[in-house]
């Protein structure tokens, strides 16, 4: 190659940036472009990242600089640079560090600013102002307390804020990585792109790194990532989780995987209250209070005053809303978030920006199974009829009924109960939303049910059994779509879900994704009343994944009142009478239709 071809990435006056994957130079150009731009979409062929007023502060805040930024994308891009994209790069890295935030050693805080009257303009700012105290020329004092939400004040005003104030160092406490698992001794070491990950993170530590998020696919080991930012720490660490069997795992795996001791690692949820050097506590725990209608939560507070180094939010993403002011209130701690994918609903990824810190390392899925890493998954959507009567319900439903209505068609059990018996050698989930269709399932396929009804005790133990291999299908509720490490799970059949939600989508597939010993590639099933409201949410459930690279196999299961005789063709991998493989609309046409 020569010249323009020599180049993979197309700069676009949208500030958007389309690498091709397939191109030599592939690999230099995801790592010159990521400091400074957020992948957005990684399907086969190009993948698109995208420039915006956050991705910059946050690569300024690492230490980058426009003209690196600049000269990065000159030598990259096929084409000449838009000048409104080099115009935006210089003005939003130019905003950055002229506010500063410093500690003056004795507990006070101060915003200062390196012109008076950008200094006067942000401090009348409405959202600036509850937090400012008193003005002494140059600097304003703000409140201590309000660390967190000023930060991310700033940013909504559009004048980011150099956070020079510091971290408290934390209780010390010494976290080294095993060479070998505790119990079984395994071979353990960090793999390489957990290490970039730790390193991304830290980022040299001192006043700029050890806050941040890190994104990395379901089964690629995040925990992993973890442990080494707790043993780059050494410090006394809290660690957040989403469920009681996401701590317990998590617990595990330290005693496993590091010298710490049972005496040095707690859990702390609504079954065990044990504080310790390190803790591993429950979302809900914390946002418990024994009076809704009071603001007062307990255990959020006695958390929020311990001496922690480190504070580790796993499935940084479901982060409830009061946690958010709880990580307003610990700006002085480093803070590590870990998720799949930083896919919230309600649009508040630049809260978990502004409070934990910036997206500090991410790598597209299909790059780590292609190296072995996770597993391959094959995606099907199979599309099954309502039955008359149910058809006619439908039709008189409300919107609301109507998307449950389609959730809960009894069509989809028959279907489920001959994937699970194809795959009755496999290890199979079957997922849903609702209760009754749940219980509906369980009974037809004599299979173990799991639900947030169910006690603690008996999860742990129908979770541990499935490991070991001694039940092969479990049916379970949406308390199984995070943080439970289910290894020998290959098959996913989805029967309901929530809505459109992509996040959900994302976190189910990821319960199959942990590479098997013999190779096989993960199987994601998604049921789908045909020529229903649930149609549409499947598109945008899917959007997500589809993004990521997967492809979806639409398939139209045969009418069970089909008539004798007429013979289906055979689709890979599903049985003979599910029917036939409809191609999946694209894109364009979609938009077309729309139209």
């Amino acid at each position: 190659m020569d010249g323009a071809s020599d180049r993979p990435l197309i700069v676009q006056g949208d500030h958007t940036l389309l690498l091709e994957v397939d191109h030599p130079r592939y690999a230099e150009a995801r790592d010159a472009i990521m400091p400074f731009s957020e992948l957005v979409k990684s399907p086969e062929h190009v993948h698109t990242y995208r420039i915006t007023p956050l991705s910059l502060w946050n690569a300024a805040a690492a230490g980058h600089d426009a003209a690196s930024v600049l000269a990065a994308l000159e030598l990259l891009s096929r084409y000449p640079l838009p000048d409104n994209v080099r115009v935006t790069i210089l003005d939003h890295m130019a905003r950055y560090g002229r506010l500063q935030l410093r500690s003056d050693g004795e507990g006070g805080l101060w915003l200062t600013a390196d012109d008076p009257d950008l200094l006067t303009e942000v401090v009348r700012h409405r959202l600036v102002a509850p937090y400012v105290e008193e003005r002494r020329g140059a600097r304003v004092r703000v409140q201590v307390t309000a660390r967190g939400l000023l930060k991310q004040a700033l940013i909504k005003a559009g004048h980011p804020v150099q956070d020079l104030a510091g971290y408290l160092r934390g209780s010390p406490l010494e976290v080294r990585l095993r060479e070998r698992t505790r119990d079984e001794g395994v071979p353990f070491a960090l793999r390489d792109y957990q290490t970039a990950a730790v390193d991304a993170f830290w980022a040299g530590g001192g006043s700029a790194g050890g806050s941040g998020v890190v994104c990395l696919p379901c089964g690629a080991g995040k925990t992993l990532v973890g442990l080494g930012a707790m043993a780059r720490a050494g410090a006394h660490t809290l660690i957040l989780c989403s469920s009681v069997s996401a701590a317990r795992q998590w617990v595990e795996e330290i005693l496993q995987r590091t010298h710490l001791t049972p005496r040095e690692v707690g859990e702390y949820s609504g079954e065990r209250k044990e504080i310790r050097p390190v803790t591993v506590a429950t979302y809900q725990i914390l946002t418990s209070r024994r009076d809704r209608r009071a603001d007062d939560f307990p255990h959020m507070r006695l958390m929020a005053a311990a001496d922690w180094g480190l504070v580790i939010y796993d499935e940084v993403h479901l982060l409830p809303a009061p946690l958010f002011r709880m990580t307003a209130d610990i700006q002085a701690r480093r803070r590590l978030g870990l998720t799949a994918t930083l896919v919230r609903e309600d649009g508040r990824e630049d809260d978990v920006f502004a409070l934990i810190g910036p997206k500090r390392y991410d790598v597209p899925w299909r790059e780590l199974e292609a190296k072995g890493w996770i597993a391959a998954a094959e995606c099907c959507e199979i599309r099954v009829d309502l039955e008359p009567e149910r058809r006619r319900a439908y039709a008189l439903a409300e919107a609301r009924d109507q998307a449950r209505l389609a959730a809960e068609n009894p069509v989809k059990d028959m279907v489920a109960a001959e994937l699970a018996a194809m795959h009755r050698e496999e290890g199979v989930l079957v997922i849903g939303q609702y209760l009754e269709q749940l219980e509906r399932l369980a009974v037809r396929l004599g299979a173990p049910l799991v639900t947030g009804r169910t006690p603690q005790r008996e999860r742990d133990r129908l979770f541990a059994a499935f490991r070991r291999g001694e039940v092969r299908t479990l049916v379970v509720s949406r308390v199984a779509n995070f943080a439970i490490d289910l290894p020998e799970a290959s098959v996913a059949i989805e029967v309901s879900g929530l809505f459109g939600s992509r996040q959900e989508e994302a976190q189910r597939l990821g319960r199959i994704l942990r590479p098997k010993a013999d190779g096989r590639p993960a199987r994601f099933y998604a049921l789908v009343s045909r020529d229903t409201r649930e149609q549409e949410f499947a598109q945008r459930r899917q959007l997500f994944l589809v993004e990521q690279g997967y492809r979806y196999t639409i398939q139209a299961a045969a009418p069970r009142t089909a008539e004798a005789g007429v013979a289906t063709p055979r689709v890979p991998h599903a049985p003979a009478s599910l029917g036939r493989v409809i191609p999946f609309p694209s894109a364009a046409s979609r938009r077309g239709r729309r139209g």
